[in-house]
């Protein structure tokens, strides 16, 4: 799969591009990362992005022209497999069951909005989806785009180095929307300052570790995110 990422600071996915799952799948040729600084599709000898609201208020409003531009010169032709993403907060909330449909396409372009918002006919006429990863405001799309990177990438075959493990964690239950949290986790040493892990874990009874896990899943569930249970959920 290939990600393009629409910014006006590039510079920005150095670090986050340069460690972890991302950067292996890069490596290996799993994925593709393209970063494409928007201020090249500028016409103007100030590379102008932004301009003031019409109707007045506070902040600025990145143009419609330049990110028109740069999605067309990047995808002159539109193919299936192609889907163009603005990150903003108006958008829908991200979570594992978007990430499972965008692993499905060839590529995606996503779009940083920054300052007071995007002119909204980005949104309108070229972004298929416009997508927000909480209710929060950020200074800027670009760590929206990393979230979002990292969590498709680890769902495209081969990125990770056990499949099983993007099937075996939080939110992922087969057939659910949302899936619940993973069950809790224990290393060694058995026993630290007198707290010890369930004798269940160290039994090697496989059958009554997973129904243990299961249960412990969804009590945690229960206790840390009661919503995701308001549905009927696989067993």
């Amino acid at each position: 799969m290939t990600f393009h990422v629409l910014t006006i600071f590039p510079g920005f996915f150095r670090g986050p591009f340069e460690h972890g799952v991302v950067a292996r799948a890069a490596q290996s040729g799993r994925i593709r990362l393209c970063v494409h600084n928007l201020r090249d599709w500028t016409t103007d000898k100030h590379r102008t992005v932004d301009d003031r609201p019409f109707g007045g208020g506070e902040g600025m409003v990145l143009k419609p022209e330049p990110i028109f531009r740069a999605v067309e010169a990047i995808w002159p032709e539109r193919q299936p497999g192609q889907r163009v993403i603005l990150l903003t907060p108006q958008g829908r909330l991200f979570n594992h069951a978007v990430a499972r449909r965008l692993a499905q396409e060839r590529e995606l372009l996503l779009i940083c909005g920054r300052y007071e918002g995007v002119d909204e006919r980005v949104a309108e006429h070229l972004a298929d989806e416009e997508l927000s990863i909480g209710d929060y405001v950020l200074s800027g799309g670009e760590l929206a785009a990393c979230v979002v990177i990292d969590a498709v990438a680890r769902l495209i075959p081969g990125v990770l180095g056990n499949e099983d493990s993007a099937t075996q964690e939080s939110f992922a239950a087969p057939g659910d929307e949302l899936g619940i949290l993973d069950y809790p986790q224990y290393t060694r040493p058995a026993d630290f300052r007198g707290w010890k892990v369930p004798e269940v874990l160290l039994s090697g009874h496989h059958e009554e570790i997973r129904r243990w896990r299961r249960q412990a899943a969804l009590a945690k569930t229960a206790r840390l995110r009661p919503e995701l249970l308001e549905k009927p959920v696989p067993r």
